[in-house]
């Protein structure tokens, strides 16, 4: 491992104990590959934080911020203010989205996203005369990232932790439409104000939804007047084979949260596509304004980098890419399945996939899924443990050579674990 370096640093979602003894400090990276400060190579293996679908390194993203910085560094859009790039983003954003009318308010990342949707869901229903409907619903094992709103909509128990810090906020079972609509009733029609689906659930363990489930759950919303709001923070820009992610499924939800691979990482952005309908109070009525918006929203080159990705994206045909991969991904790791230390794959859904490791050993062994990645970064590719499982979500840039290249070294790295316990 590197040298502990600074002792000042303090990591997300880490032990910052361990982390003294075990930093790994990358210094370059080039396509689907990152370097570290002794020059050791390692295949990315889940785009750095399911974000680097276009790869790493891309001149024409670098170039289009570096252009951007050089002519209009930064500036605010709040109250009549604009930039060409965000006016740009925003109208390639609606024109992409499965949304009605879509209208864009950019962020600085998923966390502001989801923190923007709550808030302009309970926003919404004042605006139209039904302040009561506060409730907002989210599903088991669900992540919506670490703000205030994300914390509580956390499904997954151990993210609740300094929450919640806004009330109204109920947890459904994550593969059962059913409860869903009976949740709806149970708190009142009148009372709920909002649903949160992720169209494959990310950081709770990649987990496809079932058959029918994110049908039925729309129109479960649709039949109590609930606003259907889709995180498609690691779902969208290619990951799932389309722009959102959720068009896979023919649903058009009312609201679309995006981040991480609208600008593949290179500048931080996010945003929500609002619908037409839940946009219209606020853009047809005078004097009522939605007070809310961080102060780097639709910053000039973060909108560029957004820009350039989508081009990269387009023009590479990187979203049909990413739906000839899962296939490919979704059986080298099914070829694992029969590894001791693995209980089954879940793959086949986007260019996107894990392994839920067994239980037995992981009742065994402490943070099973930690050791499987030391391990498996040892043999030279990253990986992303969780909770019970290590995820993988390559750069939409990978090959098929890659992929086997990751799954020698991920079985070379289970191996080397089991015959550790």
């Amino acid at each position: 491992m590197d040298s502990p370096g600074s002792a000042t640093l303090w990591h997300p979602f880490a032990d910052m104990n361990a982390v003294r003894s075990s930093r790994v400090t990358l210094a370059r990276a080039q396509d689907v590959w990152v370097w570290d400060t002794k020059d050791r190579r390692y295949f990315d293996g889940t785009a750095a934080l399911w974000y680097a679908n276009a790869g790493h390194g891309r001149r024409e993203i670098i170039d289009a911020v570096t252009r951007q910085l050089r002519q209009l560094d930064a500036y605010q859009i709040f109250g009549s203010f604009a930039n060409e790039p965000a006016l740009r983003l925003a109208d390639e954003l609606s024109a992409r989205a499965p949304v009605d009318g879509g209208k864009v308010f950019l962020t600085s990342g998923g966390g502001d996203s989801i923190d923007t949707a709550a808030k302009l869901a309970r926003a919404y229903f004042i605006a139209v005369g039904e302040p009561e409907r506060t409730v907002l619903l989210h599903r088991e094992h669900s992540y919506h990232g670490t703000h205030g709103a994300g914390t509580v909509l956390a499904g997954i128990p151990g993210n609740r932790v300094g929450g919640p810090f806004i009330p109204d906020v109920a947890q459904v079972p994550y593969d059962d439409a059913g409860t869903l609509d009976k949740a709806i009733v149970h708190y009142g029609r009148e009372r709920v104000a909002a649903f949160f689906l992720e169209p494959v659930m990310g950081a709770g363990g990649v987990l496809p939804p079932p058959d029918g489930y994110v049908q039925a759950a729309a129109q479960a919303c649709r039949r109590h007047g609930v606003l259907l709001v889709v995180d498609a923070v690691i779902c969208g820009f290619g990951r799932l084979g389309a722009w959102f992610g959720i068009e896979r499924f023919g649903v058009r939800p009312d609201m679309v949260v995006f981040a991480k691979g609208v600008t593949s990482g290179y500048q931080p952005l996010g945003g929500v596509v609002i619908s037409e309908r839940v946009a219209a109070p606020f853009w047809d009525e005078p004097g009522r304004i939605f007070k809310h918006g961080p102060t780097y929203s639709g910053h000039p080159a973060a909108c560029a980098a957004a820009l350039a990705t989508i081009d990269v994206l387009e023009r590479e045909e990187l979203l049909e890419r990413s739906r000839e991969l899962e296939g490919p991904l979704a059986d080298r790791l099914t070829s694992l399945a029969d590894h001791p230390l693995v209980s089954h794959a879940r793959a086949g859904t986007g260019f996107i996939g894990a392994l839920q490791l067994d239980g037995g050993y992981a009742a065994r062994c402490a943070d099973l899924p930690g050791r499987v990645f030391a391990a498996v970064r040892d043999r030279g590719a990253l990986i992303r443990p969780m909770i019970s499982s290590v995820a993988f979500s390559p750069p939409l840039t990978a090959t098929e050579e890659h992929l086997d290249f990751l799954v020698d070294a991920v079985r070379g790295g289970l191996d080397d674990v089991h015959r550790s316990l």
